[in-house]
């Protein structure tokens, strides 16, 4: 059986302000749309489920996002995800200047959770709180190609 990952699904409190912020990281937006009906519901596994959602996608072309603004049944809010926590983690990122992508975030009100580390001389890195939450990890590569 052949098996491909077609996108990550995050549902957002803004699909609006995600949007913003990824594609000012340099995704770019596929898609919108507004979903609903039996299809949906089925799919999903929500009665009465409506959301606008929106498939952004990676630069390489490699990599999608999906954000999901719920509609109805209205959206749950819990407490951000942390690093340690069992479930969905984090979406990363490889950047060419990870100064640049963090000055682009820090205008959407993102900073990084501690700072920037070095690994190894392998790469910097770091985690940062996304649009709604979401765990961000930006990496750049130290190594000379």
């Amino acid at each position: 059986m052949a098996i491909k990952l077609e996108n990550v699904g995050i549902a957002v409190r803004d699909i609006e302000e995600a949007i913003a912020f990824f594609t000012d990281l340099g995704l770019t937006v596929l898609g919108r749309d507004t979903v609903s009906g039996e299809w949906a519901e089925t799919a999903v596994g929500l009665d009465g489920n409506h959301a606008k959602i929106a498939v952004l996608q990676t630069p390489d072309g490699q990599g999608q996002l999906e954000f999901f603004e719920y509609i109805h049944p209205q959206a749950i809010e819990t407490e951000p995800t942390r690093p340690n926590e069992i479930g969905m983690h984090r979406v990363a990122f490889s950047v060419d200047d990870i100064d640049e992508a963090l000055a682009i975030a820090a205008r959407h009100g993102c900073y990084p959770l501690r700072g920037v580390a070095t690994y190894e001389d392998v790469y910097k890195l770091t985690y940062l709180r996304g649009p709604s939450g979401i765990l961000v990890m930006l990496a750049q590569s130290l190594q000379k190609d």
